[in-house]
Order: structure tokens, then sequence, then C-alpha cells
């Protein structure tokens, strides 16, 4: 009977520490199980975070697209229109003095500077080459043309008076 009683003794030791097992598993659970509810919750606020500064994103980016618009639409300030007006009239006033030098047939027009002699020869063989089908004006970059004034990149042409 003794040893009925030490395996009885041996067994309800034991079945405590099963049930203490049992317990420290249940709370880990249980705390695993309020982390995944806090970390869901936080996943949440920041989806719902990320929509509300998308949408005002959206927003910002219409309104913008929106003055642009609006700004396009809108009329040149007046001193670009007068500025662009003088440009074309004065371009169309040249264009006959320069039309046949342009088109490879003609000397500098008179009251511009001449070319230098380099310059002249190489403007010469490349007007008279049968190979050659472009222009002499498209052949040459600005940096070609020698006596002629440049400001600011933009061309500008200096006559002799």
């Amino acid at each position: 009977m003794a040893s009925y009683l030490a395996k009885e003794v041996q067994l309800a030791r034991r079945h405590e520490e099963i049930l203490s097992q049992r317990s420290v598993l249940l709370q880990q659970m249980e705390n695993h199980l309020g982390n995944k509810e806090t970390e869901k919750t936080w996943q949440a606020q920041a989806a719902d975070a990320a929509y509300k500064r998308n949408a005002a994103l959206l927003n910002d980016i219409e309104a913008v697209e929106k003055k642009l618009q609006a700004r396009a639409h809108q009329l040149p300030h007046p001193d670009i229109v007068k500025l662009e007006t003088v440009y074309w009239a004065s371009v169309e006033e040249a264009l006959p003095k320069w039309e046949q030098f342009l088109l490879g047939r003609a000397q500098t027009p008179v009251g511009f500077k001449k070319m230098n002699p380099t310059k002249q020869n190489q403007y010469d063989q490349l007007a008279t080459s049968p190979a050659k089908t472009s222009t002499p004006a498209e052949t040459y970059s600005s940096s070609d043309t020698p006596d002629h004034t440049m400001q600011g990149g933009s061309h500008s042409f200096e006559t002799l008076s």
C-alpha cells in the first residue's frame, strides 16, 4: 500500500506541475492575443491616417492643377505681347534681306560684318558641295558666327552704321 501512496503523491505533484504549466501557457496566450489586438488596432489607425493623408495630398494636387490650368489660359503680360510683336515684325522686316543668304545663294547682307576668310572658305565649300543637302545656315552653330554680338544666350546681330 505504501507504494500506492507514493505513486499517488507523485501523480498529485505531476498534476500540480501540469496545472501550473497550463496556467502559464494560458496567461501567455492571453498576452499574445492582447498584443495581436493592440497591433491590429494600431495598424487600422495607421491605415486610416495614411488614407486621410493621401486624400489631402490628392486634393492639394488637384487644386494646384486647377490653378496651373487657369494660369495657362490667362493672357500673357502686355509687355511680353509687345516684345513678341516687335520681335516678329523685325524678323519679317529682315527676312527678305537674309533669305538668299540663308538659302546659300548670296553673301551676308549689306550692313552686317563679313566673316573672316577661313570661315568664308568653309562656307563656300559647303555651299558648292553637291553631296550636302542641308543649307549652309544649318551647318553653322552659334560659335561659328564670329562677328555677331551674343548677349545672355540670345543672338542679336549688330549692324554697321
